[in-house]
């Protein structure tokens, strides 16, 4: 049966009005199209009652925050920004294990709501969640394939309560909302980006270091494959990102020996996100990827692109 999205739409709100009531609530506006689509639902219904805050972690891409304030910004979402770098590298100091990773994340993500929710009294957490989120996170007695920080992550007490109004659709359909609700095209079809950020894109220990590292990285790798998709080299990914393995490799730089990161390239194709095939992207797109990346970020000294569908991988390297 096709996804009706004006139905949705005034099912979701109808839940929302009747979920939240005359409480208030904040939405957790990660900049996404789940989160933004989810706000944009909210405030067409409870406008009044609602806060939106956005948490930077320290975890995010290079000139994320400044992206959000001005996505914010243009569809009229009255944003409170929040930073809060220095309490998540300290929560994830010495963590490796990818689960407490996002399992610390989430806590802190919660924590920080609350104390929000104290100055204003606030009740709910409007929550960006949907299907694969619960459903790869164990929900409705599946295997755990890994804990989204904002369901398999959440803190066993926490005193906000939740209404998560995207819950039962998939990422395809929150872009078909998003759109109906008069969201720009930059941000309903905005390629998916995970609440940890790029915690879960550094295998093993999170550090500035490895966040400044993997920010320049990324941001070529982004800017090379959207070029190429400008010049219709390639076709558009349904996720594209860069990410830091835990090791490094020998290399040269001039006439001396270099011991640097090693850096993956990461593009697959997807409907929904529950499964995905690697894109095919031309050689010579990634030899230019290669090439600026070794080049402009001295800290990496090999590139490599990753060939793994969905499954047995899963998209993000955590």
């Amino acid at each position: 049966m096709a996804f009706d999205t004006e139905k949705f739409i005034s099912q979701a709100e109808t839940e929302i009005k009747k979920t939240v009531g005359k409480e208030k609530a904040i939405i957790a506006l990660s900049g996404g199209v789940d989160s933004f689509t989810a706000a944009a639902l909210a405030a067409k219904v409870i406008p009044e009652q609602l806060f939106a805050i956005y948490v930077d972690t320290g975890f995010m891409r290079k000139n994320e925050t400044e992206n959000v304030k001005e996505a914010a910004k243009n569809t009229g979402v009255k944003l409170k920004v929040i930073e809060a770098s220095e309490k998540f590298f300290s929560a994830l100091k010495g963590v490796t294990e990818p689960e407490e990773k996002r399992k610390r994340i989430g806590e802190l993500f919660i924590r920080i709501f609350e104390e929000e929710a104290k100055r204003d009294n606030v009740t709910f957490l409007i929550q960006g969640t949907i299907a694969p989120d619960w459903i790869e996170s164990g929900g409705a007695g599946r295997d755990k394939i890994k804990s989204h920080h904002n369901v398999g992550g959440l803190p066993e007490k926490m005193h906000l309560k939740l209404c998560e109004p995207l819950r039962e659709i998939y990422k395809h359909e929150v872009r078909e909302v998003g759109k109906a609700l008069g969201l720009p095209d930059y941000i309903f079809n905005r390629q998916p980006f995970p609440g940890p950020a790029l915690a879960v894109r550094i295998v093993g220990e999170v550090t500035r270091e490895k966040v400044k590292i993997l920010q320049d990285v990324g941001a070529i790798a982004e800017e090379e494959i959207e070029s190429a998709v400008m010049k219709e080299k390639m076709e558009m990914p349904w996720q594209y990102f860069a990410a830091l393995l835990d090791s490094k490799a020998v290399g040269v730089r001039g006439d001396e020996r270099a011991y640097q990161h090693i850096a993956v390239i990461r593009a697959v194709r997807s409907l929904d996100g529950m499964t995905a095939s690697f894109s095919n992207i031309p050689y010579e797109v990634l030899q230019k990827i290669s090439t600026r990346i070794t080049n402009e970020v001295r800290e990496i000294g090999r590139v490599v692109y990753d060939i793994t569908n969905k499954p047995p991988g899963t998209i993000e390297l955590e």
